[in-house]
């Protein structure tokens, strides 16, 4: 039976998410990078939004949602919604909606990826790579956690299978070590201490991506409920109190606290409470935003200044960090299972490693995987995409 307020809620969620990337991600992304060098960074964001959705539509909806009994994939059963009419129903939902739910998800996990290689990477690289990339490694990866494949309850774990509410694996881990790796292959920015060039972007980027969270966690409910009002609010406690630990942890360690460092707190406060949102309450909630605002800020400092590698934007310190740090938190607050809960983590985080290697070796001997010195020096905005963001001889 469809329920007319579940259906409503996940009409609002979706359009919560889709407010993520679209301007979330793409502001928070956009002030953090060169002012010569933001609109590549919109761009990136907003055309692997739309050919995220084109090829969600064509087969990334099959081969995580399909009727297959595999454990692998989803089968191709469902490629161009095959079947799928304005009857057809999953759970108390249109099974039209929860495709286009599950679409705006398939959307950020690659746009978060954009930040690890801005400011140098090829656009066509860009776009190749992130619809290669969601086909073959975030949808089936959804699959078997969320499609009832070989991870979820029932599967190689046995009665309980991994506990992952709205992405700490899916989403957030997937994405993070796609960052890292990418990050490896491109090699650092010519010059990588320019500061970020448009703060008050990041903070209107962070805020938007902190009210599109609601529809992301309470929306993974599938449900208008207790449990969906609950997941909007220990998503806030924790985004709230990751802000407070990482500008006082800053503060203590060099004397200010940012702007630009409260509200990254908020997104690893964010990150760390996914997987968890639907099973943890509001004073574990604090306990995990209090840890990631630490934690995250820490893992910042160790790929930046020890491990040496430029992911841009600190996509895996803070994603792929605080993604992880949610799933374990899942197991140590007894909600689920170690066996599980670690176990998930390490397949697909072998199974996102060689499927991202292989990608970006494929992708990058077809397009060139970076641009040349004279378009990094001068920007990406007006040597690839002919505009600019701000003239500034008016």
């Amino acid at each position: 039976m469809m329920n007319a307020a579940d259906t409503a809620w996940i009409m609002t969620a979706t359009a919560l998410v889709l407010f993520m990337t679209l301007p979330g991600l793409a502001l928070f992304y956009g002030g953090l990078v060169r002012s010569r060098n933001v609109l590549s960074v919109f761009m990136h964001c907003y055309a692997v939004a739309c050919l995220m959705s084109v090829l969600w539509f064509f087969a990334g909806y099959s081969i995580a949602f399909g009727p297959s009994t595999s454990g692998v994939w989803g089968g191709l059963d469902k490629v161009g919604l095959n079947g799928v009419s304005i009857d057809s129903l999953a759970g108390t939902l249109p099974e039209i909606l929860f495709f286009a739910f599950q679409m705006t998800f398939a959307i950020i996990t690659p746009a978060l990826i954009v930040g690890a290689y801005v400011e140098r990477v090829g656009f066509g690289f860009v776009l190749l790579f992130s619809g290669l990339w969601m086909l073959l490694c975030y949808a089936p990866v959804v699959h078997w956690i969320w499609g009832g494949g070989f991870l979820s309850d029932g599967g190689i774990f046995g009665e309980i299978g991994v506990r992952d509410f709205a992405g700490g694996i899916v989403v957030h881990e997937t994405a993070g070590l796609a960052a890292l790796i990418i990050a490896v292959f491109l090699g650092p920015r010519l010059n990588h201490t320019t500061p970020p060039h448009n703060p008050g972007y990041v903070m209107i980027g962070a805020a938007m991506l902190w009210v599109g969270w609601f529809g992301f966690n309470g929306g993974s409910q599938l449900a208008a409920d207790g449990g969906a009002a609950m997941a909007i609010t220990v998503t806030h406690i924790s985004a709230a109190t990751a802000s407070l630990t990482w500008a006082l942890w800053e503060r203590v360690k060099f004397g200010k606290s940012s702007m630009v460092g409260l509200v990254t707190g908020t997104i690893a406060g964010l990150a760390s409470i996914t997987p968890a949102s639907g099973f943890v309450g509001p004073w574990a909630a604090l306990l995990i935003g209090a840890v990631a605002g630490v934690l995250c800020q820490e893992a910042v400092m160790l790929i930046r200044n020890k491990a040496k590698i430029d992911d841009t934007l600190d996509v895996f310190a803070v994603h792929g960090v605080g993604g992880i740090f949610g799933t374990i938190m899942i197991a140590a607050l007894g909600v689920g299972t170690w066996t599980a809960q670690l176990g998930s983590l390490a397949i697909v985080g072998i199974y996102t490693t060689v499927v991202t290697v292989a990608l970006v070796v494929i992708c990058k001997a077809i397009t060139p995987l970076r641009v040349s010195r004279e378009i990094e020096v001068g920007g990406l905005d007006l040597a690839v995409h002919g505009e600019r963001a701000y003239d500034l001889s008016n």
